[in-house]
């Protein structure tokens, strides 16, 4: 899947100094660059790396391709190439939560997801909802939480696999909330969310993007949003914290890295290009329910981030009696 968009104006960039600036003068790439995004093309990943790498193709004035290289939970067969590919800057990887969620999952790692990474950029994070069949009686999210606290065996929640972000949102969900319900695990998120619409189950989590259409047809009732501000895609919907469940915090993050030993000045050229290509191309990601996360924007916070992503998966998953094997 490619998306083509004319490149704005340069008029149109942040100014210089600011967090958002053009790249660092002092490194510019000789040759094109790839970009490895570890998922099958299409997905929300993908979408992104597409959609941002034409923008910060032309601010940093080579070509830059996407190269999807699947396989491996977690995508761990696309990740690892970036993680012993030469640290140059010319091969950079673009990935997801995943990156966080894969160690806890695998016992066996072929690379340090921390410590074989230099974290170059983020480019947003997408919300994920809690939603419901039609049937089930809740309107809102304070009469789910009485519902299931009253019938702790009766509603099931429909998962993506162990450890997939559909199922870690479950398990925060239940966490916070302090409710017993029972996991059913389907293979992949698409079949958990038809699974609601049918009726076959009663809850389960989607990104914003793929809440807005069986939302507004009335398939599903949306909930709550797992971060504490409202999704622009839906804006009706209360967040958790509105509705009393603070500590339900889950999303969709989607992260830029280079190979570690990769020279400050090189990654300091592609943030720089990245930001920018961020704030490029903010209205299209806002329509793909995609939020930017201002308070990532330097790689030492990038770094930071995943580090602090992958103690906090590692929890979840423990506390869910998920082992690495």
């Amino acid at each position: 899947m490619t998306i083509r968009r004319r490149p704005l104006l340069l008029a149109a960039l942040a100014p210089a100094g600011t967090a958002f600036a053009q790249p660092d003068p002092g490194w510019r790439p000789d040759r094109p660059l790839r970009a490895i995004v570890p998922f099958a093309p299409g997905g929300l990943t993908d979408l992104l790396a597409r959609l941002v790498t034409e923008s910060a193709s032309t601010l940093l004035g080579q070509p830059l391709a996407v190269e999807n290289r699947t396989g491996g939970a977690g995508g761990l067969i696309g990740t690892d190439a970036v993680a012993k590919a030469a640290p140059d800057g010319h091969t950079i990887l673009i990935n997801s939560s995943a990156h966080a969620i894969a160690p806890s999952l695998v016992a066996r790692m072929p690379y340090d997801a921390a410590a074989d990474f230099a974290g170059i950029a983020m480019l947003g994070g997408a919300p994920m909802v809690l939603v419901c069949h039609p049937s089930v009686p809740a309107q809102n999210l304070a009469e789910l939480l009485a519902l299931l606290r009253a019938n702790p065996t009766r509603f099931n929640f429909a998962a993506a696999g162990v450890g997939s972000t559909v199922h870690l949102t479950g398990e925060v969900f239940r966490a916070a909330a302090d409710v017993e319900v029972q996991f059913v695990q389907y293979r992949g998120g698409g079949p958990a969310l038809q699974a609601v619409m049918s009726g076959e189950a009663h809850l389960t989590t989607v990104s914003s993007a793929e809440a807005l259409g069986p939302t507004r047809t009335g398939m599903v009732r949306a909930l709550a949003v797992s971060v504490p501000t409202r999704s622009p895609v839906l804006p009706d919907v209360p967040t958790a914290t509105e509705a009393g469940l603070p500590n339900f915090r889950q999303d969709i993050w989607i992260v830029v890295a280079a190979p570690a030993r990769t020279p400050a000045n090189v990654i300091a050229a592609l943030n720089a290009a990245f930001n920018t290509a961020v704030r490029q191309n903010e209205r299209r990601l806002i329509d793909l329910g995609v939020a930017i996360k201002t308070e990532v924007t330097t790689p030492d916070e990038v770094n930071a981030f995943i580090r602090s992503e992958l103690a906090r998966y590692a929890a979840v998953l423990r506390a869910a009696g998920v082992r690495p094997e």
